[in-house]
């Protein structure tokens, strides 16, 4: 599959805007790897397969394990994931998949438990920004297979 643009040269702007929402997600004080995870699955989602690669690679170079990695497309079934996990996975698959125009208030009250107000907006833009990321590189069909984590980009 051949990309079609370069998105990021051709508008850099828009990469900073959503590099701006990256930084705020990052900064949001939710767990690292919980965002990666909720990135991951989105992606999943959207059949992003440049964001796989990344959050993937980011999630083991994290210290993920493979089985939680495996099992994240079966998350409900598998007992890998805490509460606080589980409630973020099913928001993140709510909101990503809106079909029917809306997310129901069972999802709402499940996730409420695990999430305070603030966190529960953070989690929605890192959501939305992950959405948006797959939809740029999606759309653009951005060549996945080359990216590594920071810490490995130097070897």
């Amino acid at each position: 599959m051949q990309p079609r643009i370069n998105w990021t040269q051709v508008a850099p702007d828009a990469f900073k805007a959503l590099a701006a929402l990256e930084r705020y997600v990052r900064q949001s004080g939710i767990e690292s790897n919980l965002l990666e995870l909720v990135k991951l699955r989105a992606s999943q989602i959207n059949h992003c397969a440049y964001c796989i690669d990344m959050h993937w690679k980011d999630l083991r170079a994290a210290g993920e394990t493979e089985q939680r990695l495996y099992g994240l497309s079966a998350w409900e079934e598998s007992p890998y994931y805490t509460d606080r996990e589980r409630a973020a996975l099913a928001w993140t698959e709510a909101v990503t998949v809106m079909t029917d125009g809306f997310i129901p208030d069972s999802v709402y009250e499940a996730v409420r438990p695990h999430f305070s107000e603030k966190e529960l907006v953070d989690l929605t833009v890192a959501i939305a920004t992950i959405n948006s990321w797959n939809r740029m590189s999606v759309g653009f069909r951005s060549k996945a297979g080359d990216y590594q984590p920071p810490h490995k980009r130097s070897e």
